[in-house]
């Protein structure tokens, strides 16, 4: 299910974060909506951020399909970063790829499954709310899923980020 859109808190944090994110928005987002095909949404530390939540932004974690993923690994082959390795990789599976992006490193996780006592489950979001910012309005998920997904993930940080999103009060939904 898909919220109708409306604008997110306004992000917190420093002038350094905000003119990262502005800078890596302002070169992902028009290849986003031009080359996905289906659903995709902002998550992690930059949706956090996005949402009005107390966070340090590492990177801009977005989720998508495996097709899509796969698309924007053609689109954006010379920015990939091949030597990265992600943390926790037995923890979590999908088509994943690191970009090097004027602002922040993008992380492109298709079909993105975490491992849980119940084995590989897929990750669902199901409510997502437009969050502006920089000119731009993009996806993220509903408050009450960033700290569902993120506390589902096990990770200490992550437990965090749902700690500081829980402060927020009247905007979780």
């Amino acid at each position: 299910m898909v919220a109708a859109p409306r604008e997110a808190r306004t992000p917190s944090g420093t002038d350094a974060t905000a003119a990262a994110m502005a800078q890596v928005l302002a070169a992902v987002v028009p290849d986003l909506r031009r080359v996905c095909r289906d659903a995709w949404t902002l998550v992690g530390s930059a949706a956090a951020w996005l949402a009005g939540a107390d966070v340090t932004v590492a990177d801009l974690d977005v989720l998508t399909s495996a097709r899509d993923a796969e698309t924007l690994a053609g689109c954006w082959c010379e920015r990939r970063d091949g030597m990265h390795v992600p943390a926790d990789g037995g923890r979590f599976r999908s088509h994943f790829a690191r970009y090097g992006f004027p602002g922040l490193p993008v992380e492109v996780m298709g079909d993105l499954e975490c491992f849980s006592a119940r084995g590989w489950e897929p990750v669902r979001i199901s409510g997502i709310i437009m969050a502006e910012f920089g000119g731009f309005a993009v996806p993220i998920p509903v408050v009450a899923e960033q700290v569902r997904v993120l506390e589902s993930f096990g990770r200490s940080k992550d437990q965090r980020r749902a700690e500081q999103l829980k402060l927020l009060g009247g905007n979780v939904e």
